[in-house]
């Protein structure tokens, strides 16, 4: 059985009738006795009547009308709409800029594309399967996207600082965190800000135990008992879980499975206020990698968490990339 150990710190009609066979005869001297139509009268009937099909078969007039007097022509109503849509970006663009220099940020962060309307196939990770981990709740640390984002997780609970709320609120930067009960439960209620502000919040069970370590039954308690908590508190029980410290085997995902957990995203990067760790050899970023993140402050770190988001995304921006909703790709 395969364990995976990662440390927590760690997109003019053609001619077509240009020339009319026959020409036109002098009008007879008697008068005529019925309502036909003279044949200069048919001619031209004819060719208005030619116009307007063509012109209704999407075949483009030499000039184009101009309205009558007194008369507008409207204009189509996606091309307002994107006016609309084009005024929006420019007022977003502009707040962000705003906000990125209250923040000491030397460049704004770039807007996330819109979300994919085909969700990405996960799959485990190779090398990160538990020996039957067919029917188990995947595991992996990037999601397959062309996109040039990166999604942020923070973990635990810990630092409950109100700066880094109005400090992401204010970037528009989407992030997931996965919480701890022993961590949260002093103060629910800042979670609960968190949830307003459109955070998702997930499971990392009730404890923070290394979860290899015990039997199943304890294993399913700590992740069923957060799902508990978190209904209980935020109305909504979470599906996706990370295993303390990136350590799980599949008694883990099996419990996490009862739990109705549906993925466990681990991670490809870890940001810290001083420095990033990385797991590839290569030390960079890649599309839809996940990077972890921790709530903690000057206790823990040398700095609060502002500063490390000013250390996140002055690197992720620096690369073109923009940080995305996990949420939206699964």
């Amino acid at each position: 059985m395969r364990l995976v150990r990662q440390n927590y710190s760690n997109g003019v009609i053609g001619g077509s009738f240009s020339r009319v066979r026959g020409t036109a005869r002098p009008a007879p001297t008697r008068p005529r006795t019925n309502n036909r139509p003279t044949r200069p009268a048919r001619t031209a009937i004819t060719l208005l009547t030619v116009t307007a099909l063509a012109a209704g078969c999407g075949e483009t007039p030499s000039t184009t009308p101009k309205p009558a007097a007194g008369q507008q022509l409207l204009k189509a109503p996606p091309a307002r709409a994107m006016d609309t849509y084009a005024t929006k970006l420019r007022q977003e663009q502009r707040a962000r800029a705003t906000a990125a220099k209250r923040w000491g940020l030397s460049e704004p962060p770039l807007p996330a594309p819109p979300a994919p309307e085909q969700k990405p196939r996960i799959s485990t990770r190779k090398g990160f399967e538990v020996d039957d981990h067919e029917g188990l709740p995947p595991v992996f640390t990037t999601i397959p996207t062309k996109d040039k984002v990166v999604f942020l997780t923070i973990d635990d609970g810990a630092e409950k600082d109100p700066a880094f709320l109005r400090m992401m609120s204010e970037l528009k930067i989407p992030y997931t965190a996965f919480l701890s009960d022993y961590l949260i439960k002093e103060d629910y209620g800042y979670f609960r800000k968190m949830q307003d502000r459109g955070v998702v919040l997930n499971n990392h069970t009730l404890n923070h135990r290394y979860m290899p370590n015990l039997s199943y039954e304890r294993q399913k308690r700590e992740i069923c008992g957060m799902q508990d908590v978190i209904e209980k508190r935020y109305g909504k029980r979470p599906t996706l879980f990370r295993p303390p410290f990136g350590n799980y085997n599949e008694d883990t995902l099996r419990a996490a499975r009862a739990c109705g957990i549906k993925a466990a995203p681990l991670w490809n990067e870890e940001v810290f206020v001083d420095r990033w760790d990385y797991r590839e050899l290569d030390r960079d970023l890649h599309p839809g990698d996940i990077v972890l993140s921790h709530f903690r402050g000057r206790e823990h770190w040398k700095g609060t968490m502002p500063d490390m988001v000013r250390r996140f995304l002055k690197l992720v921006t620096d690369k073109g990339y923009a940080v995305a909703r996990i949420e939206d790709y699964l």
